[in-house]
């Protein structure tokens, strides 16, 4: 017997969910997909409390489930279950949730188009002071050669809770790559979200700045800086990086004629890889990419951490400008 559901979180009330935790909003739409759809499970491994996921225990215990620090275990019964016409999402840092089960996932889930979402938390530099063994650089690259995997990152609490339910009911396996802590909001009330379609934020002629995660309130507030010095950005927030909506891309790119990416991954294998790779068979431009750079994460708040790793607002900046010059040279 399902108990009553406690107070939780009103995911219509746009201001509430705009202030909110990323982990908050999560479990709260969460709670209202299972209230609606008795197919959604949730499964942890022993970080419930870290991610909110154990708010759902009271309300459903039967389908959230913690199976401890198993995580290789947590990926194979989310593949039993949705053999079963259950669709669960697998939660737990980014770390044990595509590092140390790789192999799970390309066979149990990938290998038969299993129906299931796995949350990264804390994806990157997001872990903070839990260090650098905690920070995965290297997920969506990882991820990226699996076949049929879907990876979204979303950019603020407010597309989290519009993504969720259009991930419900997609068939198949999606990686969501999600920081626990609250984001700057960047998207208004009434919100619309399209799994795969890239969104354009900010018009603009001179360069391109493509974010993911968030990095995207950086490329925002960069685009403010660069338009006080002239330079016209546009700015484009990539949510799902595969499959990448390069129609978006190309048809931006061929109007400014450059590109800067911005992301929370090693540039190996992540956005800029894609966004390289893109451009390379369409449509060459200057690319200039701001991330990480092919070493290990350190501990420290977010903002010593995007200062460490050349990830700020300004870093965009320097980034955007190189790439306006770097496209007025003669080839």
């Amino acid at each position: 017997m399902e108990k009553r559901k406690p107070e939780i979180l009103d995911t219509s009330d746009y201001a509430a969910v705009a202030e909110a935790e990323m982990r908050e909003v999560f479990a709260a739409t969460m709670a209202n997909m299972m209230a609606s759809d008795d197919r959604v499970v949730t499964i942890d491994s022993d970080l419930a409390k870290a991610v909110y996921t154990d708010r759902l225990r009271d309300m459903y215990p039967d389908r959230a489930l913690d199976v401890g620090i198993a995580e290789q275990n947590m990926i194979s019964i989310a593949a039993g279950l949705a053999s079963y016409g259950f669709k669960p999402f697998a939660v737990s840092f980014a770390p044990f949730a595509v590092r140390s089960v790789c192999d799970q996932i390309v066979m149990n889930l990938a290998f038969t188009s299993a129906d299931v979402g796995i949350v990264g938390a804390d994806p990157g530099i997001t872990a903070e002071h839990n260090g650098a063994t905690h920070m995965t650089f290297e997920d969506v690259s990882i991820l990226r050669a699996v076949p049929g995997i879907v990876i979204y990152e979303p950019a603020d609490a407010v597309e989290l809770a519009a993504a969720l339910p259009v991930i419900k009911d997609f068939h198949g396996v999606v990686y969501i790559r999600m920081m626990r802590k609250k984001t700057p909001a960047i998207h208004d009330s009434g919100y619309e979200f399209d799994l795969f379609k890239a969104e354009k934020l900010v018009e603009g002629e001179d360069v391109t700045i493509v974010a993911s995660g968030i990095e995207v309130a950086e490329a925002l507030e960069a685009g403010r800086k660069l338009f006080a010095e002239g330079i016209s950005a546009e700015i484009i927030s990539a949510h799902t990086l595969k499959p990448f909506d390069t129609e978006t891309l190309v048809g931006s790119v061929h109007k400014t004629g450059c590109a800067v990416t911005a992301e929370n991954h090693n540039i190996h294998g992540g956005l800029y890889s894609i966004v390289a790779e893109t451009l390379a068979g369409v449509y060459p431009a200057p690319v200039i990419p701001i991330g990480v750079r092919d070493r290990f994460g350190a501990r420290g708040t977010l903002n010593e951490l995007k200062k460490l790793f050349a990830m700020t607002a300004d870093d965009i900046v320097r980034a955007a400008r190189e790439a306006v010059s770097m496209k007025k040279r003669p080839l």
